[in-house]
């Protein structure tokens, strides 16, 4: 037998298996209430207008849309998704260029590879979304964390340890950065804070990465969505989007926006990659723009999570042990739960939660310092209100049994220190 283990690069084991993948590897097939992945509802699929596009697509425009395109994208397409994101308020500028790619996730792991080296530093929140960090980690950079509220990263930390890294003559490569619906907490930067970041970026001449897949749900009225790519003066943002949760995720298209220059070192990359994102895929995509399918669906999928969420913040309320605390999202697909006690590892508590019947993602795996081991991340985009609701009461009878009788409470103001 060949031992492989010996051939394989250094760079194998960084290969982490995310926590989400498994659990749905887990969870396929099975009688579960998935509170786990950030699954669209079907429901929200535009189906029947797909079919219709992709026919039309073939037939009428089939000599180009089954062939290779360029590297950053169907040209045609590009330019509709500059218009796209121009009526959602991102600015783009005469400097900018978009690339599109396979889905954000291969956004990320170019992004890694084009401006990260051994040992240079990135910064990202603390929670993140944990695909971007295994995106990063097989740059092998160090990492840090910086603490988030309910109004987003906290900036005054972000300053001090930029001036901590200085000084310990670390290279710092970009600030990472989901300011609106947060991907795990939920929550949304201030603009007092967009703008003190952007201060902070330029001040120190940094390179600020936004990633925004869900901004387009926001379901509360009076809250400030203006992208950091909107607001910033001097080219530092580079900004990312998907269309995983506003069309469909099976399409596999992401973009990145930023100045050309980044941009077309970026492609060189991708080209090594993949040569190109499906053709097709990125006609359908374009002509979902065009027929107004994309305005559509993100309406319609708003309307169903809008539910979705309150009625799992409802049984949170209802059910959930007391002493236990999670922020409000005030769009997205997720709530991020916090357990009243260290005591308590959710990533222990997992196999007994399937074993019950209901999913979820251990909190761990988003903070980039090893912490968060009494928190969970719950889903409710793809869950029936009602399972919704019977998972959480699940959940909270399995958490009361393991809560020991003299317990640490963890207050609000420190909870995303744990």
């Amino acid at each position: 037998m060949v031992k492989y283990e010996k051939l394989l690069a250094d760079r194998a084991e960084l290969f982490r298996a995310s926590e989400v993948r498994e659990l749905l590897k887990l969870t396929e097939g099975k009688r579960i209430i998935s509170l786990a992945g950030g699954l669209p509802d079907p429901r929200v699929f535009p189906k029947e207008e797909l079919a219709e596009i992709a026919r039309d697509v073939i037939l009428n425009a089939g000599d180009k849309a089954l062939q290779y395109s360029p590297t950053a994208g169907v040209t045609e397409f590009r330019k509709a998704l500059i218009d796209f994101m121009r009526s959602k308020g991102v600015k783009v500028n005469d400097d900018d260029s978009i690339l599109v790619t396979s889905g954000s996730q291969q956004a990320l792991d170019l992004l890694s590879r084009t401006f990260i080296q051994k040992d240079d530093e990135i910064i990202v929140e603390l929670p993140t979304y944990l695909a971007a960090l295994n995106a990063f980690r097989l740059s092998k950079p160090g990492i840090t964390g910086i603490p988030i509220d309910e109004y987003g990263m906290k900036t005054d930390i972000l300053e001090e340890e930029i001036k901590r890294l200085i000084w310990l003559g670390r290279k710092i490569k970009f600030i990472y950065t989901i300011p609106v619906a947060h991907n795990p907490a939920g929550v949304t930067m201030s603009l007092d804070r967009k703008k003190h970041l952007l201060e902070i970026a330029s001040k120190y001449d940094l390179v600020i990465i936004e990633d925004d897949p869900y901004s387009f749900f926001v379901y509360d009225e009076n809250v400030d969505v203006t992208p950091l790519k909107t607001l910033d003066k001097e080219g530092r943002v580079i900004y990312m989007s998907t269309f995983s949760k506003i069309l469909a995720p099976g399409l596999r298209i992401g973009w990145i926006i930023g100045n050309k220059y980044v941009i077309d070192v970026i492609e060189r990359a991708k080209q090594t990659a993949d040569l190109h994102t499906a053709t097709l895929t990125q006609f359908i995509a374009m002509e979902a723009i065009k027929r107004g399918v994309v305005n559509k669906t993100i309406e319609k999928a708003k309307e169903l999570y809008k539910v979705k969420r309150d009625a799992m913040l409802e049984a949170l309320d209802e059910y959930m042990v007391e002493g236990a605390w999670w922020p409000k999202p005030v769009g997205g697909l997720f709530v991020m739960v916090f357990l009243p006690s260290y005591d308590i590892d959710t990533k222990k508590l997992l196999p007994e939660a399937l074993e019950a019947g209901v999913a979820y993602v251990p909190g761990s795996s988003f903070f980039a310092n090893g912490a968060g081991w009494n928190t969970m991340r719950l889903n409710f985009s793809f869950p029936k209100p009602e399972e919704i609701r019977e998972g959480i009461r699940i959940l909270s009878e399995i958490i009361k049994k393991h809560i020991p009788k003299e317990k640490k409470k963890i207050m609000p103001e420190h909870i995303f220190y744990s």
